[in-house]
């Protein structure tokens, strides 16, 4: 029986035990990674004396212990050293291996007499170590050699996590803790010395200087231990691609959803494709799903000519290597192409491809002219039949099969990756979920046709910058230490075509390369809705999802251990009904009481097809499937009354419930003990367009705020959902908590920016005349503020203006789109009126950066530009009050006018997006120029430059009528 509190091995799953001081046993004092002594001796002799976590060196006792156990144990260990990929039954091997008697043997059960012989033969030889080394190497022949290198890389990890050095990470958190010290003093003092002339305004800065704190403890306590990860691509081929074998990589179904054709050119979506199908990966591996949500005939015709030019673009990219491998993307580049090509013939064939791709761009440009204006009648195809999508909202599901091991191969004769055109059946009064329920019908539509163990979602404007994307992703996946608990590797994303002062705050780079880097060293990143690479297994069964004995703690507590044990037992046996790959874990008679629990139609639907390719835990379609009935199968699980009374977004797949389906579905994943991993390559894996206008980014702001309000009112809220497993760490559940409530910092920062118009309106203030001790904690609080902010710029590497563009449009977005999100939140959960959403354009004008200068009127515009407006007038009314009052007067106008100007220039940008395209007098100018020019007025006028002091006491004198 396991001791009261010893953690269980990583490795072989035994109790990890105790060491020689009865302490339990602990490997790595870096990071604890559990993980038995046993399992370290393993690891250390087979060269690996790094912790599997977080790469630090094992603890020198531990590696010593190793070293005098191995000779011992080496004859035992003979047979198991060949096979890489038992790692844990080779540790359970070493731990039951039978010794002496204990007279006769160390502690760890080896022969004393035969460790210190041989302790005295390793000292002796160490001198003959080269030479002999040397020799022996001479004496193997060179494809030996390089066979047993290939050997020893496969058995090596396949990424290494790199921590932030403590010299940049202990600073950073010593003045965190420091700036909550000043946080409580600052606010004991402002509590403590209210504003009677201003109790209204006082009370209400201190109600929002108290929730601002609130949501900075949310966002800064999960950026506590960042991690950085790197990935071993050449131990990936080594381990799964050995010459002369087939490839053992894993297979992958690529997900691209598109919905309007007018709005997301099909251009664009093709350009993704192209990406896809040219992935340097094994094409037997690699499938690729369009779902077209609009049921557009455009969509379908593109298709078909990027099938067609596909037959050229892939042979051309595979070649020649070339990156990006979106031909719109990669012969628009302004570098120098034939950096490292040698061979002669690639000028030649890359003028001929461009031509090609030219001429396809032509075609592609005609289909969507035509398209322009739909015929009364509809649609038809090319033999006379009318299109089947005509009616975007009642149509059939259709499916084509374009390229793939029956389709057309390229123009050398080899095969094509699969590429399948997706569109699910609509019909008047379903609910189709939108986004989620797209997706949904493709994780159903691949499991029938292809059933790939690994999914990749990509929007259509996302395509593949690095063609080694999908191996980055496999060596965290594939890795038998690493992926076994992973649910999906999350990528960065990164932008084309934003301007290059990046005004609106594109990028995200605050959030991609700080925020994310912070939760991968807890549990891992949020899902943010592309660029994700899912384990299939926890997604098409039931571990995305949970179910209420895990979610709920028991009603009633009891106190027999036995009922206990039983309870607990039946906890893990409905846990693993909704995580398959826990079904190993039981015997025979508990895998039985298991699967009568299971009602798979009722969670699945009504598909044996489906049923069955959920439980095959390596993917691939099942033998017993008769291959001509796939398409109507996956026909049939695509349809509009499928998902009735399943657990299809409610349980399983990606859940319904909020427009930002992504954050909701990668919560329910993690509170069930998934884990997730951010994969940052250093070229990036995919880029994607963003919009760079200010009407369409607040759009879309607005649209993610309204989905963290919709999951804050729901069920799913992370204030309450999913305590009772236990397997969310309250980190995480601390980031979980900010995406949802950062959308209520709307109110009180609409609120504080209107706090320094209206004192200098009505020349109040919100803070006490300050003694020499408030002004040392006033000066505390903005020197911590600063110092966090530049500690963290130290260790994630992100650049000062982009930290500042985050922080003014965090201003931006918070009184515009943050704003309408909680209200329009509230009327649709308390008076059912929906919101419908744009698809926000992917394309811009021809002049670089048109769309920028685009004015489009909204009403998001009007809070912000109100909030200007005030505090503009404020500065000149505090000014000329100021003027009326004299000398004494500047000194509390130094504060009034410090907060307002703290407004106007978060609010800057989006004041330059208003004023639209300035080709001559530049935006800071014209603000300069009507504040100065209304100071100097009033100075003009309090001097008065023209009149006598003679006149001008005559003047005041003279104010009677009689005068």
């Amino acid at each position: 029986m396991m001791e009261s509190g010893v953690p269980l091995c990583n490795t072989c799953g035994e109790s990890v035990g105790v060491d020689e001081k009865g302490e339990v046993f602990v490997a790595c004092l870096e990071c604890n990674f559990p993980i038995c002594k046993a399992c370290v001796e393993y690891e250390i002799k087979e060269g690996r004396k790094v912790c599997l976590r977080c790469s630090t060196p094992f603890e020198a006792n531990s590696m010593a212990d190793a070293e005098r156990n191995e000779l011992g144990s080496r004859s035992t260990m003979a047979a198991h050293l060949n096979d890489s990929q038992d790692v844990g039954i080779h540790a359970r091997h070493i731990s039951s291996v039978s010794t002496l008697d204990s007279e006769y043997n160390d502690e760890s059960g080896n022969p004393i007499w035969k460790n210190r012989v041989e302790s005295w033969k390793d000292k002796k030889n160490k001198k003959k170590k080269a030479p002999t080394k040397a020799e022996k190497e001479a004496q193997v022949p060179p494809e030996q050699q390089m066979e047993e290198k290939q050997i020893a890389d496969a058995a090596e990890p396949l990424s290494t996590v790199i921590p932030i050095p403590k010299s940049k990470l202990a600073p950073y958190r010593t003045v965190i803790i420091m700036r909550l010290i000043i946080l409580a003093l600052f606010f004991h003092y402002r509590v403590t010395h209210p504003v009677d002339s201003a109790y209204g305004l006082w009370l209400t800065s201190i109600i929002c200087e108290i929730w601002f704190a609130y949501s900075w403890v949310l966002d800064q306590f999960p950026k506590w231990s960042p991690v950085n990860r790197i990935t071993h691509v050449d131990r990936l081929s080594a381990r799964y691609e050995r010459e002369g074998e087939p490839s053992e990589l894993a297979a992958v179904d690529f997900f691209v959803s598109t919905v309007d054709p007018l709005k997301e050119p099909p251009l664009i979506t093709a350009n993704t494709v192209l990406s896809i199908l040219a992935v340097d990966y094994p094409v037997d591996k690699v499938s690729c799903y369009v779902s077209d949500d609009g049921a557009a005939m455009l969509t379908f015709e593109s298709l078909v000519e990027t099938a067609d030019f596909a037959r050229k673009w892939v042979p051309f990219c595979k070649k020649f290597s070339i990156e990006p491998r979106a031909p719109e993307f990669y012969f628009s580049q302004k570098i120098d192409y034939l950096k490292d090509k040698i061979q002669p013939s690639f000028v030649k064939e890359r003028r001929a491809m461009k031509r090609d791709y030219e001429e396809y761009k032509v075609r592609v440009n005609a289909l969507v002219a035509k398209a322009q204006k739909a015929p009364e009648e509809g649609w038809t195809m090319q033999d006379g039949t009318p299109w089947p999508g005509n009616n975007s909202r009642d149509h059939p599901g259709m499916i084509q099969v374009f390229l793939g091991n029956s389709g057309a191969h390229d123009i050398e004769g080899n095969e094509l990756p699969r590429l399948v055109y997706v569109s699910r059946e609509k019909r008047p009064g379903f609910q189709h979920h939108k986004k989620a329920g797209a997706e949904n019908a493709l994780v159903r539509v691949s499991a029938v046709l292809t059933n790939a163990p690994y999914i990749l979602n990509l929007d259509c404007d996302h395509y593949v910058n690095n063609s080694n994307a999908v191996r980055e992703a496999m060596c965290f996946l594939m890795d038998p230490q690493v992926g076994r608990d992973v649910c999906y590797v999350q990528f960065p994303q990164r932008f084309d075509g934003i301007d290059r002062s990046d005004r609106y705050a594109n990028r995200n780079i605050v959030f991609f390369d700080v925020n994310m880097k912070g939760l991968d060293g807890i549990q891992g990143p949020v899902y943010v809705g592309t660029g994700c690479v899912f384990n299939r297994q926890p997604s098409s069964s039931c571990s995305w999802c949970g179910c209420c004995s895990c979610c709920c703690p028991p009603k009633k507590p009891t106190e027999d251990l036995s009922e206990v044990y039983r309870d607990s037992k039946r906890e893990d046996l409905n846990a693993a009904i909704f995580n398959l790959g826990e079904i190993d874990n039981y015997d025979e008679h508990e895998r039985s009481m298991l699967i009568s629990q299971m009602s798979f139609e009722k969670t699945f639907g009504l598909s044996s097809v489906f049923i069955e390719s959920t439980l095959m835990e390596n993917g691939g379609v099942p033998e017993s499937v008769n291959p001509s009935m796939l398409i109507k199968e996956a026909i049939h699980v695509i349809s509009c009354g499928y998902e009735e009374k399943t657990a299809w977004g409610k349980e399983i797949g990606w859940i319904y419930g909020s427009v930002t389906e992504d954050i909701l579905t990668g919560f329910k994943m993690q509170c069930r003990g998934w884990r997730s991993i951010y994969c940052m390559p250093l070229r990036p894996a995919f880029k994607g367009s963003a919009p760079i206008n200010l009407s369409d980014r607040l759009h879309q702001v607005l649209r993610w705020a309204l989905g963290s309000v919709e999951i804050f009112l729901s069920r799913h809220c992370p204030l309450w959902y999913g305590f009772g497993g236990g397997r969310l760490k309250w980190l995480q559940r601390l980031a979980y908590i900010n995406t949802i409530v950062y959308p209520f910092t709307s109110l009180p920062l609409v609120a504080y920016c209107s706090i320094p118009a209206i004192c200098l309106l009505t020349g109040k203030f919100i803070i006490p005349t300050l003694s020499n001790l408030a002004s040392m904690l006033f000066l505390g609080l903005f020197l911590s503020i600063i110092v966090t902010s530049v500690l963290e710029l130290r260790w994630s590497g992100v650049s000062i203006e982009d930290w500042w563009r985050n922080e003014q449009f965090w201003v931006i977005g918070g009184v515009s789109a943050h704003l309408f999100a909680v209200f329009q939140g509230f009327l649709k959960m308390l008076a059912g009126l929906d919101t419908n959403f744009t698809v926000t354009a992917k394309a811009a004008d021809d002049a670089e950066f048109g769309e920028l200068y685009i004015i489009k009127w909204t009403t998001l515009l009007i809070p912000p530009t109100t909030l200007l407006i005030v505090n503009m007038v404020g500065v000149v009314a505090g000014f000329s009050d100021a003027l009326n009052k004299g000398y004494e007067a500047w000194g509390p106008l130094f504060g009034k006018v410090f907060f307002a100007f703290w407004v106007i220039l978060h609010l800057y940008p989006f004041l330059k997006g208003l004023m639209g395209r300035q080709n001559r007098t530049p935006t800071i100018v014209v603000l300069w120029s009507v504040l100065l020019a209304s100071v100097f007025s009033l100075v003009w006028v309090k001097i008065d430059p023209f009149v006598s002091k003679t006149d001008a006491n005559l003047t005041q004198s003279c104010i009677s009528i009689d005068c």
